[in-house]
């Protein structure tokens, strides 16, 4: 029945041979794949795919279909970027409807921006397909909204470190300490204790509530929280491990209400 919908109810576009599809898997749960991830999956030739990228997520792929890994992990040797980039360019030039499957939303500190421009350079004709970003998705199925009308009304992302992969030099602690009723971080945990004493000397309230959301949307996500003076040690002491979202802003008190997934024995 769910084939059959849609099969035949659902427009959704062919891949036509000599493209790269550039495709957000989502943050880790496969039922959180849109329709159009799941298409490209289901027809491309070649998929190179992130580390964050949830295996079963592979499964429907056709048969034939080969699976590259390209994932980048800190600390661990990775691909280089224009290895990526160059592969992509090949493979399409080779005629092949290639995608390029990527965990959360390739635009959303994800280096899908700069794998768009190469193959735009390149003249390699290309689709963006969106994909739903752990800053949302982590938080809401630890039971926090990342807005509430009765807390916030804006809400900041923001990366935990460059290219480098040193904490951003260019920040503006001040304005996010005090502009934003929530922030919400990305790869924040191997810089966390400058992030915390930025926050802090920026005049960013210490008894702030922070939430710690590793391996979000997966079997294994584990929310730990504290407050914002205390974060660093907490997650020192918790083994708080990557890939974690870091949440600071008092809608991570909701979590005592809204949290909805079933605790886990031990």
């Amino acid at each position: 029945m769910i084939d059959r919908i849609y099969s035949q109810r659902v427009p959704l576009p062919i891949f036509p041979q000599g493209e790269v599809w550039l495709a957000g898997a989502g943050p880790g749960d496969p039922g959180l794949l849109t329709l159009h991830a799941l298409n490209a999956i289901r027809q491309a030739d070649i998929i190179l795919y992130d580390a964050l990228v949830d295996r079963s997520c592979l499964y429907c792929a056709k048969t034939g279909a080969v699976l590259e890994f390209y994932g980048k992990r800190g600390g661990i040797l990775s691909p280089q970027q224009y290895e990526i980039t160059g592969r992509l360019i090949t493979l399409a030039r080779d005629n092949r409807r290639v995608l390029r499957l990527k965990g959360g939303d390739p635009f959303v500190f994800g280096r899908g921006g700069d794998e768009a421009l190469a193959l735009a350079r390149a003249q390699i004709p290309f689709r963006i397909i969106p994909g739903i970003t752990a800053g949302i998705a982590g938080p809401a199925y630890a039971g926090i909204p990342v807005t509430s009308r009765f807390y916030n009304q804006s809400v900041t992302f923001i990366t935990g470190h460059d290219t480098s992969g040193q904490l951003p030099n260019n920040l503006d602690w001040k304005a996010i300490a005090r502009g934003a009723g929530v922030l919400v971080f990305y790869m924040a945990m191997k810089h966390i204790g400058e992030i915390v004493e930025a926050l802090l000397a920026a005049g960013r309230d210490p008894h702030d509530p922070v939430a710690f959301i590793s391996n979000a949307t997966t079997e294994n996500q584990r929310v730990v929280t504290t407050k914002l003076f205390h974060a660093t040690q907490v997650s020192s002491e918790e083994r708080v491990v990557a890939p974690a979202i870091v949440v600071i802003g008092k809608v991570v008190n909701m979590i005592s209400a809204l949290a909805w997934l079933p605790k886990k024995e031990g």
